[in-house]
């Protein structure tokens, strides 16, 4: 589809529903990826039509469907007609062309110097760690925070916490900021950038989260073309995807109270996380609404672990 045919189509196009049902068309045609905050041509059509419209995401149904009867101005459809060109044309992700995106059911705004957040430790924040945690964790650690989305939604899940958000990445750091401001979290999440625990000396957490990268080198080569926007740096971790994996697991036990507890992702990693640690036990979580790939230690097996390695 070349540039003139896409200006005829918007021509023709007078509705939010026309619209949204243009985007699904071309979405299908370009055979693009679905995975970064939704996984259907749909939810995808919608979200970029209503946030292009800067319409509301979360209207009750009734109102939703409302709105796709309403008319667009010729202003709106030169921005409708760009988003979906750059959402096709360019493999871009959603989140990256409105420059925000959901976690936990929060809002954050993201760019092409993090990951955009799709981690199933939303659940486990959700349900307060109750599984494994006996009081409230008063001092946290988000290792590789990216945007800082965990660290953010962490603070808000323990109102009463105290959140290192630590990345070894300063542009990832800036983005990071930029959420903890937004959500005027500044005196109880604090940025830290660090290479692992490099420079964390003779701090002690009661929770460690760490969604570190953890892509293999197979499923690196067959990423599809959304993922070549997001920084490599925060996706490859070796041939089984479990380098920075072991670094934590090695490191963590000197920075882990007595009762603290250290969960990982490691996503489709998983599969070689037994080979790589054939005789640590480790609590694999499981999840109610989808995802997997993150386990649970607490000090006291990981301690013992190191100890007779």
């Amino acid at each position: 589809m070349n540039e003139q045919t896409v200006q005829n189509d918007a021509s023709n196009l007078h509705t939010v529903l026309d619209w949204v049902r243009y985007a699904i068309s071309r979405f299908t045609q370009a055979g693009i990826f679905y995975g970064h905050g939704t996984d259907n041509e749909w939810d995808e059509a919608n979200s970029l039509v209503f946030q292009a419209l800067n319409l509301p995401l979360n209207l009750p149904e009734k109102q939703h469907y409302v709105l796709l009867d309403s008319r667009v101005t010729d202003t709106e459809k030169t921005i409708l007609d760009n988003w979906i060109n750059v959402r096709t044309f360019d493999q871009k992700p959603l989140p990256y062309i409105s420059q925000q995106a959901f976690f936990a059911g929060l809002p954050f705004y993201v760019d092409e110097r993090v990951l955009i957040p799709r981690s199933p430790f939303a659940e486990l924040l959700r349900d307060q760690f109750s599984q494994w945690l006996n009081e409230s964790p008063n001092y946290i650690l988000d290792m590789c925070t990216g945007g800082g989305c965990i660290a953010i939604a962490t603070a808000l899940t323990f109102e009463d916490a105290v959140v290192d958000a630590v990345d070894i990445d300063i542009d990832a750091l800036d983005v990071a900021s930029i959420n903890i401001h937004e959500y005027q979290l500044d005196e109880r999440v604090f940025p830290l950038r660090s290479d692992l625990f490099e420079n964390l000396s003779g701090q002690k957490y009661d929770l460690i989260i760490s969604n570190p990268p953890y892509v293999d080198a197979v499923d690196m080569a067959d990423l599809p073309s959304e993922f070549e926007h997001e920084p490599e740096l925060a996706l490859a971790a070796g041939d089984d995807g479990l380098d920075l994996v072991e670094q934590i697991l090695m490191q963590a036990p000197h920075y882990m109270n007595e009762k603290a507890w250290l969960f990982v992702e490691v996503g489709n990693s998983e599969v070689h996380f037994e080979a790589r640690f054939p005789d640590l036990e480790v609590q694999w979580c499981e999840f109610k609404h989808g995802g997997s790939g993150v386990f649970a230690v607490d000090y006291q097996t990981l301690s013992a672990y190191w100890d007779k390695a």
